[in-house]
């Protein structure tokens, strides 16, 4: 059943009458003239009224980098976000990269807490599912709009891009972007549904972790991306039996050994890929392995952040892995030409802003 946002305090709310002022934990906000509302229903199935042109976006709190992500491929967007959450992962933020006004906005450590939102004035928090009970409730509470999004599989992008254009009032670049994914989502899996299960090579992607001295290797879920990117991409995940719990689950090499797959997808998210991959292949305990035996064993491409994440950046990794899996399907493919074609759709770059702000952070097998 839908619950409504009816929580109204205009104290804390921005939508309040032009001849009063509001003050946020002593800072005083300039009267707004009265907006006019829209209803949403958000990835909680939580209708939810919002001002019908928001102009003060934070989003905020862990997985950040999904949602701004989303946020910036909207053209009209960037310029009202007012505050954001730090991105650390990988070659640093590319929303930073990307926005000249970045500076400008409030910056947010992941531990935020919801006086700091409230500071900052918002008129829409956006926030991910599993946000809602640390941070998104004590906003709600202060009668802040607050709207949910997962961006964790396909099927939610195209869901929870489309409910962003109509809370962004954005529809038709919603609907387009809707498109994009749906349609490359779909030329790949036409391609491999067409293949032979005893073509599909056995595939193990494999994040390799690492904190102070300590190293571990890791696999995801079965209903995480990263399975779905291998099965979509005509492979046969090897690990899918042995993975109980919601999260990455930490692998031995006499495990890897014994699964012995023929194609090893190596994910590093901190750690450059390429010199991982190289310490490994020269590592005794490592050498006789199929797949490094055959050349199979290779680094899985990123550029601000790795393709193989429930980032925009899924979509690549799609791409990417089903060329790796079967050359023969998709010839001509290379990680770089996928990734020029990707970022001038969704953030409209040209050759030279890619050549500059992105060329530079690619690593992984992506020519």
């Amino acid at each position: 059943m839908r619950q409504r946002n009816d929580s109204k305090q205009p104290y804390f709310r921005l939508l309040v009458a032009t001849t009063m002022a509001v003050v946020f934990l002593g800072t005083t906000v300039l009267p707004l003239a009265a907006a006019e509302e829209r209803t949403v229903v958000d990835a909680l199935d939580r209708s939810v009224q919002i001002p019908s042109d928001p102009q003060r976006i934070v989003t905020a709190g862990r997985a950040v980098l999904m949602i701004a992500d989303v946020l910036y491929a909207f053209p009209g967007v960037p310029d009202r976000i007012v505050g954001i959450g730090r991105i650390s992962q990988g070659a640093g933020s590319f929303p930073q990269a990307l926005d000249p006004r970045f500076s400008e906005k409030t910056l947010f450590e992941r531990n935020v807490g919801p006086e700091q939102i409230v500071a900052a004035a918002p008129d829409l928090v956006i926030l991910k599912t599993f946000m809602r009970d640390s941070l998104g409730r004590p906003l709600e509470q202060l009668g802040i709009p607050v709207l949910y999004v997962e961006l964790e599989t396909p099927e939610q992008y195209e869901r929870d891009i489309a409910l962003l254009g109509t809370a962004l009032g954005e529809t038709e670049r919603a609907q387009e972007l809707v498109h994009y994914f749906k349609t490359n989502r779909e030329k790949i899996e036409t391609t491999t549904g067409r293949i032979a299960e005893s073509e599909k090579p056995s595939t193990l992607l494999l994040y390799y972790r690492s904190s102070g001295n300590d190293v571990s290797f890791q696999v995801p879920p079965r209903s995480w991306i990263q399975t779905q990117i291998v099965l979509s991409a005509g492979g046969k995940p090897v690990w899918t039996k042995a993975v109980t719990g919601n999260g990455w689950q930490t692998v031995g090499l006499e495990q890897i050994a014994a699964w012995d797959p023929e194609v090893i997808l190596l994910v590093a998210y901190n750690d450059n890929p390429d010199e991982i991959r190289d310490r490994l292949i020269m590592d005794p305990n490592w050498e006789a392995l199929k797949a490094i035996r055959s050349g199979s064993f290779v680094a899985f491409p990123g550029d601000y952040y790795s393709w193989d994440q429930p980032d925009t950046r899924w979509i690549l990794g799609l791409q990417w892995t089903a060329a790796q899996l079967h050359p023969d399907q998709f010839p001509g493919f290379t990680g770089r030409k996928a990734a020029q074609a990707f970022f001038s759709e969704l953030y409209g770059m040209d050759g030279g802003t890619f050549e500059r702000i992105i060329v530079p952070t690619l690593t992984g097998a992506v020519d």
